[in-house]
């Protein structure tokens, strides 16, 4: 029987139809950009410390022979996202919980035909993007994103490692050529200093920002979508077949004094079950406040403001856009 044949038949019976393989290793190339990395302090907080857990898969399955890199697409219709409101990627329901369902099924389906699996889906520090660029689903552009032929860089990541061993894939030629659109349209030009702690995405995410940022955000409040979106890779994507990945209104457009003031109950029933609920309500609060008092909306009325980390963000913004 040709197991790697029978996988891929069995993905693309579920709906999935870009994966690739690769041998498991130690990623020793990466080591010396990362240690680099580390001992410039440039690492950020959402870094994994250990570069050990971000090179060796073998601390995460010691009999690994196969890494299985799948692409999961999330665009689900024509809309463009803008640049104020949330990225693209959180419209839908939370691919975390999405993606973890597709790939259990698969290792499930790994272990029926003799082999075991373990699956990650941003619950590991390998590094995901190289590893789906070495399996051949795609190529790293200029912007670090993952870039497929099929659905541009409107995709999720998920790996599977299994003690299983498949031939490996072929790795894909950079794509980008001479293009330089995304640094382009890059606002804090991340792209082109490739210093991704100034990226717009990360800032929106970070727990505690400073003030030199309020005015930087422009109406971003959770991620940030200018080097995808004139992208030519993402002009003509193939549309997802994902139904959970469908957007929700309230993500395109967001309310955000409902945002500003919202409570437990109502962010566990809508925002929560998005991909970016992970980050609390907290976060949401402080870049839709952000957003309104850079655009100084006089209607906030702070006695709704139930969150001591909220407020502290309201009287510095009070300050900074002198209201």
């Amino acid at each position: 029987m040709d197991c790697k044949n029978t996988i891929i038949d069995f993905c693309n019976s579920i709906g999935i139809d870009t994966l690739g393989f690769i041998r498991c290793r130690v990623f020793e190339e990466l080591r010396p950009y990362l240690l680099e990395r580390k001992l410039d302090k440039l690492e950020n907080e959402f870094e994994e410390k250990d570069v050990e857990k971000r090179v060796n898969p073998f601390l995460y399955m010691k009999e690994g022979k196969t890494i299985i890199s799948i692409a999961f697409p999330y665009s689900y219709d024509d809309i463009i996202s803008s640049e104020e409101g949330f990225s693209k990627y959180t419209w839908g329901s939370d691919y975390h919980k999405v993606v973890s369902k597709y790939l259990e099924q698969i290792c499930n389906f790994i272990n029926s035909i003799g082999g075991r699996a373990i699956y990650f889906v941003d619950n590991n520090a390998l590094p995901e993007r190289y590893i789906a660029k070495l399996s051949g689903i795609g190529f790293i552009g200029k912007n670090n994103m993952l870039i497929t032929q099929k659905y541009g860089s409107y995709v999720f990541l998920g790996e599977i490692i299994t003690d299983l061993y498949f031939e490996e894939d072929k790795a894909l030629e950079n794509g980008c050529g001479d293009c330089n659109i995304c640094a382009k349209q890059c606002p804090t030009k991340a792209v082109s200093s490739s210093h991704s702690n100034i990226c717009l995405s990360y800032i929106t995410q970070k727990k505690h920002i400073e003030d030199f940022w309020f005015s930087k955000l422009n109406g971003r409040l959770f991620g940030c979508d200018s080097c995808q979106r004139l992208c030519p890779y993402n002009e003509s994507v193939i549309k997802s077949n994902i139904n959970l990945f469908k957007p929700n209104d309230y993500m395109i457009n967001p309310n955000l004094l409902e945002l500003v003031y919202i409570d437990n109950k109502n962010f566990n029933a809508k925002y929560k079950l998005t991909s970016c609920g992970w980050r609390g309500k907290a976060i949401l609060q402080r870049n839709a406040l952000i957003y309104l008092m850079s655009k100084k909306v006089e209607n906030i009325d702070f006695r709704k403001i139930n969150s001591p980390y909220v407020m502290d963000y309201y009287n510095r913004l009070l300050n900074y856009f002198k209201l």
